[in-house]
């Protein structure tokens, strides 16, 4: 009988476990150790998507792209071209405030709202809490205060908003470290390769 082949971790099990945790807590939940989450997993995986994209990260994209199509597929939801519209998201979300003058970040402004409405009647929130969720993943303040204010809007209650703010951080501490780990894997196994060394 013929066994598959088990790729050994590079970072090593236990570290791997932990992400595996990790991502438990940050998506699914492990029944009576997570914080309830506020946002739906659907929105997780959508701002998942979104952050995947943004560091270009294949694996992350592909994985949480078959996420959102069996949670839009079980919740029986109208057909939506929402990768192209994760993309518009993304493309417009890599502008930064620090890189134009006034007059440009305000019409940037502008143009974001109108967007960020046609996503909002096609997905409430997700718009702002995308901007928010790469606000955060790049330290850009302005980016993060823009965002904030839609989520007030869009979240009144002071711990509801809390709760928002939460899964949308964990989205992005898990998909900050998952994405460099599924980009950089291959570099390091090619290099220790080199080495002799099989991971």
């Amino acid at each position: 009988m013929t066994g598959r082949a088990v790729r050994e971790s590079i970072q090593g099990q236990p570290f791997n476990d932990v992400l595996n945790e990790l991502h438990a807590h940050t998506f699914s939940g492990s029944p009576g150790e997570s914080d309830p989450f506020t946002l739906g997993e659907l929105e997780r995986a959508y701002i998942a998507f979104a952050l995947a994209l943004y560091y270009q990260c294949g694996h992350c994209r592909v994985y949480h792209g078959k996420v959102i199509d069996r949670l839009r597929s079980k919740a029986g939801l109208p057909e939506w071209h929402w990768q192209d519209e994760l993309v518009k998201t993304v493309l417009f979300l890599r502008t930064s405030k620090a890189s134009l003058s006034e007059p440009e970040w305000d019409g940037w402004v502008a143009s974001w709202r109108r967007f960020a409405g046609r996503i909002h009647h096609r997905h409430p929130g997700l718009a702002c809490a995308t901007a928010y969720a790469i606000g955060i993943s790049r330290a850009d303040e302005a980016l993060m205060d823009m965002a904030f204010e839609s989520l007030k809007d869009r979240w009144p209650d002071p711990q509801t908003l809390l709760g928002v703010i939460r899964d949308i951080d964990r989205v992005v501490v898990f998909m900050k470290a998952a994405t460099s780990k599924n980009r950089t894997d291959p570099i390091v196994r090619r290099q220790l390769g080199g080495c002799g060394l099989r991971v």
